[in-house]
């Protein structure tokens, strides 16, 4: 049995639009914005879908809102899933931050322990926002009949995603921005483990467990089944 995750950012937002840094600031989507979420509620329509969580910064937590009503779903709000605490860079031009901090968001790119004046680091944001996906793996029987959505942010997601796939430190910075409204999925399954043959000797074989137990819930192995998906061509015009 395996258990679909599908993480979400927010539509674009006038931050977005002019190049500014937002972190943790409260902004909201802008009118392009939610459009973008219109059309991923329509593509969504076609997704099964059994359960939504949101960081609740307002930008995600609409986002979420306009996917979730058009399938009747709610939508649970978790600050865990919030974007990176960007410290003294919020609410900055990407210019400014380099003229004020030369080659700073260079090192913060490809330097997961790094984190910006004031701010958080990339595996600080892994962590919370992991906690989240552990607790539902443990807490949400449905996962195995629905997939679960997570609207967030660029950063969270990628964060989360190199922390799902046990990438190391040093590979955190290998997946390109999420767009606006694009998404990646991934998959989990049990782990395998490794059963010796019937007379102890030899090789163990790798013997998949087809589904989760009790005890497999808290060690899934995550696997990705795509980055920076977007909906068909046109249906964001709508």
């Amino acid at each position: 049995m395996t258990r679909k995750l599908i993480m979400l950012r927010h539509g674009q937002t006038e931050y977005n639009a002019s190049g500014r840094m937002q972190g943790q600031m409260d902004t909201k989507l802008s009118d392009v914005g939610i459009r973008q979420a219109k059309a991923v509620a329509r593509y969504m329509k076609g997704v099964n879908i059994g359960y939504v969580v949101s960081s609740d910064l307002s930008r995600a937590a609409e986002t979420a809102r306009i996917v979730a009503s058009s399938r009747g779903l709610p939508v649970h709000l978790d600050p865990r899933l919030r974007e990176t605490n960007l410290g003294d860079w919020q609410g900055q031009s990407r210019e400014d931050v380099d003229r004020d901090y030369p080659g700073a968001r260079a090192q913060w790119r490809h330097n997961a322990l790094w984190a910006p004046p004031g701010g958080e680091s990339r595996i600080e944001v892994a962590r919370r926002a992991r906690d989240v996906i552990n607790e539902l793996m443990l807490a949400h029987p449905g996962w195995d009949d629905g997939a679960v959505l997570l609207v967030a942010h660029g950063g969270t997601i990628g964060s989360l995603t190199s922390d799902l796939l046990e990438l190391s430190i040093e590979q955190h910075h290998m997946f390109t921005g999420l767009k606006n409204t694009n998404w990646a999925r991934l998959t989990a399954r049990p782990r395998y483990s490794e059963e010796p043959n019937a007379n102890g000797e030899g090789d163990p074989p790798m013997v998949p467990q087809p589904r989760f137990t009790p005890d497999t819930l808290g060690d899934a192995q995550w696997y990705l089944d795509g980055w920076n998906m977007s909906v068909a061509p046109g249906l964001e015009a709508g």
